[in-house]
């Protein structure tokens, strides 16, 4: 969206920081800029090709701010969605890249098919709330189905599919039972049976990536966000606020046939009812029942807040900070005005993220190798937390009723921490009294006053959906 450049790459170098990787390569904005000139704006219908512009714009505007670099300083450690990394350490440091570029990433796409009632076949310029909210949704999913601590293999950031990985470890048996030729003529083929789709936590990282492809099959795929948006009185093309998105997040995943163990809970008026989502993971059985801890859905909350007026209230940062140092914390949908980012971490006082606004090419994942390269970025950046919107939705995960109550325990133990203000959101022990489906979205604010008094205002573009806090 249209915002200023992020300024966290103009810091001077000192000798105790480390150079980050290009974003983007030069091949990257090369082939761009050959498949915009490639297109032909007669044999276009006008609005694929505006489409195309606007894509190609975005794509100019975010990529080259892209490829400066982000310096991060050897001197303090690096936090990251519950973990630490001190760089001073070689090790700490692959520690820290692997982990990030295991991480999915989901930018703007262009050729998709269109989405329903519109020529829009990109979401470049319009959808990067959506983006920042199928990233949350994807590090919650990693944490579901993934083993704990999982990372995507290292040898498989330099290649395009697994056809190419070479089998660097060979047995002693298979090495003696041919000659080098044929070692080298059947290299591939071994690696075709072996591939990494016959493995399962490879298998699964896959199938994760194919719900997020933006297909109307694709359970959280933009055409289904869109579509689930428009009880919102959202449509394509429109400005999804960080609220609105939590819902539709809650919907998607409540509509997905292939989570039956998971659930969402959206905060309402930054409360979230301990009662209501204990409701919510019990399992139901037939005769009406409810089972206990081990029969438990996971959760992933979401708490949509408004840390200030038009601008972040300083006084709120250090908490934000402590959130994310939570391993139950699975990121911030975020930014800076009218530019979503992802935040993940931080070092000092700059807020580590990824960034959706690089528009590339739709994937068809129905290939069997088909390339993930796109789908993770291996190149972190920050800016200050000085510049981040008070507009965010804050994620939370749990696997289980324990983890649930150690949850709440951990996340109170912060909000404590803010003595000289209100808290970001609170626990309640009891349910909500509204019923949620009677809830409505509206672009009301909610203030919380000292001589607890609210009133509500009318809002204007960036400051929707939220209880000011």
């Amino acid at each position: 969206m249209n915002s200023m450049v992020s300024s966290a790459g103009c810091e001077s170098p000192t000798d105790d920081q480390l150079d980050e990787w290009l974003f983007l390569s030069s091949e990257s904005v090369g082939s761009l800029s050959l498949d915009v000139s490639r297109e032909d704006p007669e044999a276009e219908d006008r609005g694929k090709l505006k489409s195309k512009l606007v894509s190609a714009w975005n794509s100019v505007k975010y990529g080259w701010p892209l490829k400066q670099k982000s310096k991060f300083g050897k001197s303090s450690p690096v936090i990251m969605l519950g973990k630490s990394f001190d760089l001073k350490n070689q090790g700490e440091r692959e520690r820290f890249r692997r982990s990030f570029a295991s991480l999915l990433w989901l930018t703007y796409r262009r050729g998709f098919p269109p989405l329903p009632g519109c020529s829009l076949s990109t979401d470049s310029g319009w959808g990067c709330v959506l983006r920042t909210g199928q990233m949350l949704l994807a590090q919650g999913l990693l944490l579901h189905l993934m083993p704990p601590d999982w990372t995507w293999p290292a040898n498989l950031h330099a290649v395009k599919d697994d056809m190419d990985l070479q089998d660097i470890r060979p047995t002693a048996s298979s090495y003696h039972s041919c000659n080098s030729k044929e070692r080298l003529n059947n290299r591939g083929r071994k690696l075709s049976l072996g591939s990494l789709l016959d493995r399962p936590m490879e298998g699964t990282h896959r199938r994760v990536v194919s719900w997020f492809v933006d297909h109307p099959t694709a359970p959280f795929g933009i055409h289904q966000l869109v579509e689930l948006g428009k009880s919102s009185g959202k449509k394509a093309g429109d400005w999804y606020g960080p609220s609105i998105v939590a819902h539709i997040l809650r919907k998607a995943v409540a509509a997905s046939a292939d989570l039956p163990t998971l659930s969402v809970y959206v905060a309402q008026d930054c409360t979230i009812y301990k009662e209501d989502v204990r409701r919510l993971c019990e399992r139901q059985h037939s005769d009406g029942s409810t089972s206990v801890s081990p029969s438990w859905k996971s959760v992933i909350i979401l708490v949509p807040v408004r840390l200030g007026g038009q601008d972040l209230n300083p006084t709120y940062i250090t908490c934000v900070k402590k959130l994310l140092k939570l391993q139950c914390c699975i990121g911030i949908i975020g930014g800076k005005p009218k530019h979503s980012l992802f935040f993940i971490g931080f070092q000092d006082d700059h807020v580590l993220y990824l960034d959706p606004h690089y528009c590339q090419s739709t994937v068809d994942v129905t290939k069997q190798n088909f390339p993930l390269e796109s789908f993770h970025c291996k190149h972190p950046r920050k800016m200050p937390f000085s510049r981040m919107d008070p507009s965010c939705t804050i994620g939370f995960y749990a696997k289980g009723q324990k983890e649930f109550e150690s949850l709440c325990t951990a996340v109170n133990e912060v909000l404590a921490t803010s003595t000289e203000t209100y808290p970001m959101f609170i626990f309640v022990d009891g349910p909500c009294q509204d019923e949620e489906e009677n809830a409505t979205i509206t672009d009301t604010i909610t203030y919380i006053q000292r001589k607890n008094q609210q009133r509500g205002v009318v809002t204007s573009d960036s400051m929707d959906e939220f209880v000011l806090l």
